[in-house]
């Protein structure tokens, strides 16, 4: 049928037949006997309304049944859900209220489907408000803007309660905050205004009122375990029917109430506090202590603070406690003197390791107490302690893991982790160059007189200080090393010219370190008047040097030379191993006993010089080595 030839439908009758639906649907909401609507039902309520829309001016009725389609809502409102609501209170009117804001959602949805031509063409055309957000407004208005401070109070109540341990039904607070959020269509406005920002004033009362008993009834720990227990329910109480944006803001409150406000009277109880926790060893408590105020602006600081105050007082009385031990003992027990120094470093590095590990488990590896502590090792790792600066402590301390028969009896795996441990605590010494000196000469003598326990791990704490300290600290001790390497390389190549020059053959063993000046600590050389047997090693190894290098000056270094001497006696043979001068002057004495009791002395020889080593660095251009000969 044309639109021409279809019947027109007026004003009155048309929406007679629509108001008979929406009673239809009233009642169904209402809970009413009542058959649901069938899809002709529908078919002929759409249908209704298409026709009235589309009909020629002026029967085009299209902004009356807007209008209209507003009233259905306000006069089941006025009629029939306020005065529901009016006669209930607290809980019960906020069931009420989500059962009616559910119906109100049932209605706008099928209404909207009735007009929803008005949608399509009318309220598109006249940039109108659309159905559903009409419908929505209309219980906005009416309800929600009556009903709302009832609301928010009932539900703050509710909350109260919970908090005071009873059991309230969160489902219908999830269903009642559901509203305030989408009464806003969109927009957080009226949840936020309406109910949030009163909930967190009374939350603040609330936690400000527990706050003020627990900090006198209760220790630090107990205070800080109801603290966690209560953050931990709020951010329980979000997740079960507050809204997701109310969390930091709840939270924020809470913590202002419970820890900032309360922080110092909190981390210096009398003995319970933060030093008290520090001195137990209570690490579960430490941990909960850290969790707690590192939510809350610049709350670390005074925990930081105290924790920078306990080490530094404990490392001091280390440094007291071996400066007592070395002061009593006697001048002439100087070993037992340097043993309690050598357990001072020990203990130092066990307070080390100690709290170092409270920074990265306890404090969860935070800069801040990374900084605490660094600062407070500083304090007393600078500490001399019986005349002995902190940086010949550390290097002896080093000498005595690193040469042979040490007083430090460790594994491999210990002593590469102890090095790591002292290498670490090196970034606390001022003077690290002061260190580097003492290290170096002990490294010398390590090197110099075949002291060293393991080549690796003196290699191994050299990487660790160059990572440490930078490639300029190590490159003179390196260097010695290095030196070392090379001079073996270069007493391999001075035996096979002996070999291969019969007529350069000292008559002597001869052994000989070359090292460059530059690397290891001054030695003062000094001339001696060798014995012949000496004299022609010097130039032997003179000659074969001078084959290698023609720029390079030898200089001797006497004091560093060693020898082995065989004295043949009745009873036994006696090995002695002595200095370069102490074998120059036994020499001599035997000569003279030899020639004073025998007039033939080759004929009744009772001693021999076996074997005898000395040194020798070059003058310039600026290197060094060192020479040690072993005599026949």
């Amino acid at each position: 049928m044309s639109m021409s030839e279809r019947k027109t439908i007026d004003l009155e009758q048309g929406w007679d037949f629509m108001h008979r639906g929406i009673m239809k649907l009233k009642n169904i909401l209402e809970g009413l006997p009542e058959p649901q609507f069938s899809p002709e039902d529908y078919m002929m309520l759409y249908t209704t309304i298409y026709n009235m829309c589309t009909q020629k001016p002026p029967n085009d009725y299209s902004q009356p049944l807007y209008d209209k389609y507003k009233e259905a809502f306000e006069e089941y409102i006025v009629s029939t859900v306020l005065p529901s609501l009016r006669e209930k209170h607290d809980e019960f009117m906020l069931r009420e209220l989500v059962k009616r804001w559910a119906n109100h959602k049932i209605m706008v949805r099928w209404l909207s489907r009735f007009f929803h031509y008005l949608d399509r063409y009318f309220i598109a055309r006249r940039s109108l408000p659309p159905l559903n957000e009409v419908g929505l407004a209309c219980f906005r208005d009416l309800v929600y803007k009556e009903l709302h401070g009832k609301m928010r109070d009932a539900i703050i109540s509710l909350i109260d309660q919970e908090r005071e341990g009873e059991q309230i039904d969160r489902a219908l607070l999830k269903n009642v905050l559901d509203i305030f959020v989408e009464i806003g269509m969109g927009k957080m406005d009226h949840y936020e205004n309406d109910f949030e920002a009163d909930m967190l004033k009374d939350t603040s009362a609330y936690y400000s009122r527990k706050a003020s008993n627990w900090i006198l009834e209760d220790s630090c720990p107990d205070y800080m375990l109801k603290a966690e227990e209560c953050l931990r329910r709020e951010k329980d109480r979000v997740a079960h029917y507050l809204h997701s944006s109310s969390e930091p803001k709840l939270l924020e409150k809470v913590q202002n109430e419970l820890l900032s406000v309360y922080a110092s009277q909190l981390l210096e109880k009398e003995h319970s506090g933060c030093h008290a926790l520090l001195r137990d060893d209570k690490c579960e408590d430490l941990s909960r202590m850290f969790r707690l105020f590192s939510k809350i602006p610049r709350g670390l600081d005074p925990v930081s603070s105290i924790f920078k105050q306990h080490v530094t007082t404990e490392g001091m009385a280390l440094v007291k406690h071996a400066e007592d031990a070395a002061s009593n003992k006697k001048a002439e027990k100087r070993d037992i003197v340097g043993t309690q120094e050598q357990v001072f470093v020990r203990k130092v590095i066990e307070l080390h390791d100690k709290y170092l590990a409270y920074v990265n488990s306890c404090f969860q590896n935070h800069t801040l107490f990374h900084k605490a502590l660094k600062e407070a090792f500083e304090v007393f790792c600078n500490k001399g302690v019986a005349g002995n600066s902190s940086a010949e402590l550390l290097a002896t301390f080093c000498d005595n893991i690193l040469k042979k028969g040490g007083s430090e009896k460790l594994s491999d795996e210990a002593i590469e982790e102890t090095l790591e441990k002292v290498v670490k605590l090196l970034a606390y010494i001022s003077d690290k160059d002061l260190f580097a000196e003492f290290y170096r000469k002990k490294l010398a003598r390590r090197l110099l007189f075949d002291k060293s326990a393991n080549d690796d791990h003196e290699r191994s704490i050299l990487t660790k200080l160059k990572q440490q300290c930078g490639g300029q600290f190590t490159s003179k001790m390196e260097g010695m090393v290095t030196d070392l390497t090379l001079a073996k390389e270069n007493q391999t190549s001075f035996e096979e010219y002996l070999s291969n020059t019969p007529n350069a053959d000292p008559g002597i063993d001869l052994t000989v370190t070359v090292l460059t000046t530059g690397f290891w600590p001054s030695y003062k050389s000094f001339d001696l008047n060798l014995p012949a047997e000496m004299v022609k090693c010097v130039e032997v190894f003179k000659e074969f040097y001078s084959t290698k290098t023609k720029h390079r000056k030898l200089t001797w270094i006497y004091s560093l030379g060693t020898c082995n001497i065989s004295g043949k006696f009745d009873p036994k043979t006696v090995e002695l191993v002595v200095t370069t001068y102490q074998v120059i002057s036994l020499t001599t004495c035997l000569y003279v006993i030899m020639y004073l009791l025998c007039p033939h002395p080759f004929i009744l020889p009772f001693c021999d010089v076996r074997k005898f080593s000395y040194g020798f660095f070059f003058n310039r251009p600026q290197h060094c080595c060192f020479l040690i000969p072993l005599i026949d």
